[in-house]
C-alpha cells in the first residue's frame, strides 16, 4: 500500500491491534473445530451454516450469527483470504477506531449479512417471486459479509490512500476497491461458490450503520451520490453540446473552403 503521494510503501499495517489478533484466534480455532468435528461426531459446519428455511422454517436464529465464524472445510483458501483481508484492512480501521467500536461494527455487519443471506428468499416470496430451493435450502458460510463491511470503512475512511493489489498488479484508489471487488466477482459468477447476496449485504448493513453512527465523515449518503449523478449527467450534456458546435464550426469550414459550391 501506498501513501496519498506514493511514497512511505508498505506491505500490511505497521501493528496488528489486540482485537484482530482475537477475531483471527477465535476463527483458527473454529476452522480447526470444523475439521475435527466429524471425526467427534458433531458436524460444527451443518449445525451453523445459515440455511433461509432453518432460520426461519425451524427458528434456528443462531445460524446468523454462527456462519461468520465457519469457512469450507474443503479449501484452505476461504478463511486465509477472509483472515488476510481482516488483517490487511481492519488493523488500521481498528487502531482508528478502538476495539470496542470495530468489534461492534465487525458483528453487525456480518450478523446483518446473515439476517438478509435467510430472509431475501422469505422477502421474495411475500413479493409473490419464486425462490429456487438452492435459494431456500442452500448453505452459506464465512466472514465475507463482516470483512466486506471493513472494507467499505476503511475506503470511506481514507478514499485516496492507493492501494497495490496482488492480482491484478494494479493501484487503484482505496474508494474504488468495493465496486473492483464486485466487478471481479461478475465477471467469475461461473465459477465457485461466492455468495453475492453476502457481500452485498455486508456493505449495505456497514454503510447504513456508518451513515447512521455519523462518525464517518467519508461516508456518502444517498444524497451526496444523487448530486454526484446530477452533477455527470450535466458535465455529459454539456460536452455533447460542444461537440454539436463543433461539428457544426466544422461544417461551415468545410462548406467555405469548398470550390464548387454556387451561388
Amino acid at each position: 500500500m501506498y501513501g496519498r503521494g506514493g511514497a512511505n510503501m508498505s506491505f500490511g499495517p505497521p501493528q496488528t491491534p489486540e482485537i484482530i489478533k482475537n477475531l483471527m484466534i477465535a476463527n483458527g480455532v473454529v476452522y480447526i473445530a470444523q475439521l475435527a468435528g466429524p471425526s467427534v461426531g458433531f458436524d460444527v459446519t451443518r449445525f451453523g451454516v445459515v440455511e433461509p428455511y432453518a432460520v426461519w422454517g425451524r427458528f434456528e436464529i443462531w445460524r446468523i450469527f454462527t456462519y461468520m465464524w465457519l469457512h469450507s472445510p474443503n479449501s484452505i483458501l476461504h478463511i486465509a483470504f477472509n483472515m488476510f483481508s481482516l488483517w490487511m484492512f481492519g488493523s488500521a480501521l481498528a487502531q482508528l477506531w478502538g476495539d470496542e467500536r470495530f468489534l461492534k461494527y465487525y458483528l453487525l455487519c456480518g450478523t446483518g449479512a446473515g439476517f438478509l443471506i435467510a430472509s431475501i428468499p422469505s422477502m421474495l416470496g411475500l413479493l409473490g417471486i419464486a425462490s429456487s430451493s438452492a435459494d431456500i435450502y442452500g448453505h452459506t458460510l464465512g466472514a465475507s459479509g463482516a470483512v466486506m463491511g471493513v472494507l467499505l470503512a476503511y475506503s470511506f475512511t481514507w478514499p485516496d490512500r492507493t492501494i497495490m493489489l496482488i492480482f491484478p498488479p494494479i493501484p487503484i484508489k482505496a474508494i474504488w476497491l468495493i465496486p473492483l471487488l464486485f466487478l471481479m466477482e461478475w465477471m467469475s459468477s461461473g465459477s465457485g461458490n461466492i455468495s453475492h447476496t453476502g457481500h452485498l449485504a455486508g456493505v449495505l448493513v456497514g454503510w447504513v450503520y456508518l451513515l447512521n453512527e455519523g462518525r464517518t465523515p467519508g461516508a456518502p449518503t444517498p444524497q451526496s451520490l444523487l448530486l454526484k449523478w446530477r452533477r455527470y449527467r450535466m458535465r455529459q450534456k454539456i460536452r455533447s453540446v460542444h461537440r454539436d458546435e463543433r461539428r457544426d464550426q466544422n461544417r461551415w469550414r468545410d462548406d467555405d473552403d469548398d470550390p464548387k459550391r454556387f451561388h
